[in-house]
């Protein structure tokens, strides 16, 4: 709250308070010797070095407080981020991979029975169009070496 009102309203502040055990905290802004000075001599004005101090602070203090907003700005953006993939995620199809991850032991032994035999078939599909491209590549050379022998 401190700083809030340093923020809105451009005070020098300085706060003293103990906690339950008597241990004290303090927050001062923008420094010790400012508010210090200050308070015991509310008519004078600051020295150079304590005024370019303050001012060092305040500046410090506006640039960090610019980039707090716009890290809770992300934030805020990637919390409505992570809800609209969350409704997505509840509203998409699942896939057939992620039903696996429930199948009971007979449904595993079955699945990779499955897959078993499609690994099969494909080699299988794939060895035949293998044979198929030889053979053909050797009707194409028998029929290119009859072409050159051809009188």
């Amino acid at each position: 709250m401190a700083n809030e009102l340093v923020q809105e309203c451009g005070v020098d502040i300085g706060i003293v308070h103990f906690s339950p055990t008597g241990k004290p905290y303090s927050y001062f802004h923008p420094t010790v010797d400012a508010v210090a000075h200050r308070f015991l001599n509310p008519n004078t004005e600051l020295s150079e070095i304590t005024r370019l101090v303050a001012t060092r602070v305040r500046n410090k203090t506006i640039i960090i407080n610019n980039r707090l907003e716009e890290l809770r700005i992300r934030e805020e953006f990637a919390n409505k981020q992570i809800l609209s993939l969350d409704q997505v995620k509840k509203t998409r199809k699942i896939g057939w991979w992620e039903h696996i991850k429930k199948f009971d032991a007979d449904e595993l032994i079955k699945f990779e029975a499955w897959l078993k035999s499609v690994d099969f078939n494909m080699k299988y599909c794939l060895k035949q169009l293998k044979n198929e491209a030889e053979s053909s590549s050797q009707i194409s050379l028998a029929n290119a070496n009859d072409a050159s022998n051809a009188p």
